[in-house]
């Protein structure tokens, strides 16, 4: 379960990036409204508009971001599915929607002058007056009630599951367009419906249940106000404070805080009670917390970390939107956020005690309590600033303190992802070391453009060629480069590139730090030269010979034909990575037929994504590679059908592999098809 939360709260770090921003510039419309005399203009309706377009689609954007970070080897189709599911749930939860499941009808009111229309709501004429008819359905319903985070990550978790479960599905042939990715989404639309029709039933229980909580708490004074802070934050995970906040701010209970606040017809003492206790926990509590977590992150990762806590805690204490700094450690560290709820809480209780009174119209943010601070109902507002000090450094040192304690996998301190046999994007220390190499001698991460791979090379876009360093790449493993022209250049590695690749990625991402794994790596290559050294002392010691290198004879390695047609030297094949032999000796077959069967006995080592190559072990640890066609990577997988997987053991003469020739050659490429030996440069290839 920890493992699951610990994935979602990185999954959440997706979306979550991009809220400080869009709070930020809701702060700033806020702020020069607020000193334009209440009155907005062009620049701040530009950029409230931008502002609120992310933040009023928090919700929509946890269902996209959780979907792809929860999904395994993503490659968008989850994001869709997560997309989906959004989509098929708060339209079924929509008003009008509920309204018509339920056999409920429309309620009429006047309309009062100003009112806006919300969505479900429509404007009759009704006795010669102007009505509103709302859909009379339960408030959890309402726009807004139930498009919430909860609703978001919950659709998010559904498409990357169904993307996880159905993503390689085979149907039958009659069905076989829908097979694979391109069920993901109707399973997942499927698996909504049955979701939103729960929710239909158990929503309005939980929000219903949540504005009675509110209702009772409110005559317990200091300690009400302070278990209103309390499950304010910790409802934020489900959505559902709002249904609590309804309470306090609005006129549900005849408190109407908020309005009250902003319209100076409060009583002073009193109204603000229930706003006062946020301020100093979102300006300088959260902060604090930021400071404690980014520094307790390891080193390699506190550059990761800083960025996702510097903007969260800029937009906690500038404009008090706190989703952005919360997020980030809910789910990763649900006991911290358990202690931030008891904070706010507490803040809240003394707040009330304490003849400090203070008001928002957005959020519990430095702008808000600069424009209310001469607000007739604002009470000795510079007791929050005392206040807030206090909370900064009793967040940073119970957050530090408890982090530390408890080895706490909060931002820049999750585990390593860990290396899954299955998985063709794993790592090792080894092709780390090499992909920094690789990098280095390509110019650095600044002049790559763009980084791809086929079977057995690294295809690339070079800013500049020049600075591609051939005999660097060489030294550190590569069988050769090619520059086709332009700022495309292309390294010929082996079987496996893709690991190279995926490494390459982590490096220029700065998710690993290859200084520290090269490190590793040389000192484990040094004790295995130190103890290969001690027993060659120790074997010519006991038989007091002198050992002599001799050249080992070129080996002939005889395979059957992988596919029907006639077989040509390597050297006539028009493309210079094998006719030069750079990937290694063999030979090619011009086919006349698309099945293509095992040369002999051996073990599937790797069937590239889009099946135009396969990789073999034989029996006597030789590694071949049957590369169908010329540069049919770029047909993307269209026209090859893999009948076999890595790991598989195969016969010789099996069918592996079932090719569209025709299909390569409309697509304007070359059906001849070289078939290389990757381990041994002397070895001579004879095709039967």
């Amino acid at each position: 379960m920890m493992k699951f939360l610990q994935n979602l709260g990185k999954s959440i770090m997706l979306p979550v990036a991009v809220l400080p921003v869009a709070a930020i510039l809701v702060g700033i419309a806020n702020w020069i409204i607020g000193i334009n005399d209440d009155k907005p203009n062009v620049v701040t309706s530009f950029l409230q508009t931008a502002g609120l377009a992310v933040l009023s689609n928090m919700a929509l954007l946890f269902a996209v971001g959780v979907s792809i970070g929860m999904a395994r080897k993503s490659d968008g189709t989850s994001a869709l599915a997560g997309l989906v599911s959004w989509l098929v749930v708060t339209s079924l939860l929509a008003p009008t929607s509920v309204m018509t499941l339920l056999g409920r009808g429309y309620t009429p009111s006047i309309a009062e002058e100003g009112a806006t229309i919300t969505e479900g709501q429509k404007l009759v004429m009704e006795n010669g007056h102007l009505a509103i008819q709302t859909p009379d359905v339960n408030e959890a319903f309402a726009p807004g009630a139930f498009q919430n985070a909860f609703i978001g990550i919950l659709c998010g978790i559904i498409g990357a599951l169904c993307y996880n479960r159905f993503k390689d599905v085979k149907l039958p042939d009659a069905l076989s367009f829908f097979s694979g990715r391109r069920s993901v989404a109707i399973v997942t639309a499927g698996v909504s419906l049955i979701v939103a029709l729960i929710l239909l039933f158990i929503w309005p229980l939980v929000y219903s249940g949540l504005v009675w909580f509110g209702e009772h708490i409110v005559d317990l004074g200091a300690v009400g106000t302070g278990l209103y802070g309390f499950f304010n934050r910790l409802l934020i995970p489900f959505g559902l404070h709002h249904a609590l906040n309804s309470v306090f701010w609005f006129d549900v209970a005849g408190i109407n805080d908020l309005n009250n606040f902003l319209s100076g017809e409060g009583t002073f003492g009193v109204t603000g009670q229930y706003m006062t206790g946020f301020f100093p926990i979102m300006m300088f509590g959260l902060p604090g917390a930021a400071l404690a977590m980014y520094t307790t992150a390891k080193t390699t990762r506190k550059k990761i970390a800083y960025g996702i806590l510097l903007s969260g805690a800029v937009s906690s204490f500038f404009v008090g939107v706190t989703e952005p700094l919360e997020f980030a450690f809910m789910f990763l560290a649900p006991f911290l956020f358990v202690i931030h709820a008891v904070f706010m809480g507490i803040s809240m209780a003394i707040c009330q005690l304490l003849p400090v009174r203070m008001g928002f119209g957005f959020s519990g943010g430095f702008v808000d309590l600069v424009l209310n601070w001469k607000n007739p109902m604002a009470e000795n507002p510079w007791i929050i600033i005392v206040l807030g000090i206090g909370w900064f450094f009793v967040y940073f040192l119970v957050f530090r303190w408890v982090i530390l304690k408890f080895q706490l996998k909060t931002p820049g301190r999750e585990d390593d992802e860990p290396v899954d046999a299955d998985d063709e994007g794993g790592v090792s220390a080894g092709f780390i070391g090499t992909a920094a190499k690789f990098i280095d001698a390509l110019g650095g991460k600044a002049n790559i453009l763009e980084l791809d791979n086929c079977a057995t090379r690294l295809r690339m876009e070079i800013d500049d060629t020049g600075k591609v360093d051939d005999s660097a790449l060489k030294r550190a493993g590569a069988a050769g480069t090619m520059k086709p022209g332009g700022h495309s250049v292309q390294v010929i590695y082996g079987l496996n590139v893709q690991f190279v690749k995926d490494a390459m990625e982590k490096i220029m991402s700065g998710e690993v730090d290859p200084t520290a794994v090269e490190a590793a790596v040389e000192a484990v290559d040094e004790a295995e030269a130190a103890v290969a050294e001690a027993e060659a002392e120790e074997g010519a010691a006991h038989d007091g010979s002198t050992a002599v290198l001799t050249k080992p004879a070129a080996k002939v390695i005889t395979l059957q034909r992988p596919l029907q047609g006639y077989a040509v030297d390597l050297s006539e094949v028009p493309d210079k990575t094998f006719s030069s032999g750079m990937m290694g000796p063999g030979a090619a077959v011009v086919p006349t037929s698309g099945e293509v069967v095992a040369p002999a006995d051996a073990t599937v080592v790797t069937v590239f994504p889009t099946g135009h190559a396969i990789g073999l072990r034989l029996e006597d640890g030789t590694e071949v590679l049957i590369h169908v066609g010329l540069d049919t990577v770029k047909l993307k997988g269209d026209g090859f059908e893999p009948l076999v997987k890595a790991g598989d053991t195969v016969s010789a003469g099996q069918p592996i592999l079932n090719v569209d020739l025709a299909k390569i050659q409309a697509a304007g490429f070359a059906t001849v098809t070289p078939v290389v030996v990757m381990n041994d440069k002397s070895a001579t290839v004879e095709l039967t």
